[in-house]
């Protein structure tokens, strides 16, 4: 299953000569995540959403570190809250860029993390909606190591409750990897995490 994220952050450089709003206010955002502070963050990203209505990139990340938060937190009360924060930032994040796989790994996520939270309840009801955002974004982008590696890692957590051969899924890791390291972003803001999560379930593949 999906643990732990992080992110390639925007680091002393590229924030010093940021020179826009926008940039200035991804970057600190960003750099507050990178220091852990995962609801500050959020706070700052959601400033930033007020006022940039049409791009996706803030309530992108809103999403995305409240269902990172989900895996990470041990306090279960807390979770349907994370979720709800997540499901509303990623709508929002939809409406404004709808045809768009990083959003679509980050839906897959947010109903992963409902799984996760009650495997008896939740997962004949958000199993496949996940595989059918992970089918979508493959449809989209095909080579984008995100949809890659995290359609191959959800499958392979559920191959542990089937028992199927995990063989294929882990030659799709390593595929992935080749592909983190080719991939360029956009921009310096744009989703460019993923490949320190990939080689280390590269590394559990197989044990």
């Amino acid at each position: 299953m999906i643990k732990i994220f992080t992110i390639i952050a925007v680091f002393a450089s590229s924030l010093l000569s940021a020179q826009g709003k926008f940039e200035q206010g991804m970057g600190k955002a960003l750099a507050t995540w990178g220091e852990g502070k995962s609801m500050d963050a959020v706070a700052q990203f959601e400033r930033i959403a007020t006022v940039e209505k049409t791009n996706w990139l803030p309530n992108y990340y809103i999403a995305f570190i409240n269902a990172v938060e989900v895996f990470k937190t041990q306090d279960k009360t807390q979770i349907p809250a994370l979720l709800e924060r997540a499901q509303k930032a990623q709508d929002e994040a939809t409406l404004i860029s709808p045809n768009n796989a990083e959003l679509m790994v980050v839906q897959a996520m947010i109903y992963t993390a409902w799984i996760v939270q009650d495997p008896m309840t939740n997962g004949m009801k958000y199993s496949g909606r996940a595989m059918e955002q992970y089918y979508k974004a493959q449809a989209l982008a095909p080579n984008n190591p995100r949809v890659v590696f995290s359609k191959a890692e959800f499958e392979i957590g559920g191959a542990k409750w089937t028992g199927a051969d995990v063989k294929s899924l882990c030659a799709e890791v390593q595929r992935s990897i080749g592909l983190f390291e080719t991939f360029k972003p956009e921009t310096p803001f744009h989703p460019n995490w993923g490949i320190e999560r990939a080689k280390q379930k590269a590394a559990e593949c197989g044990k």
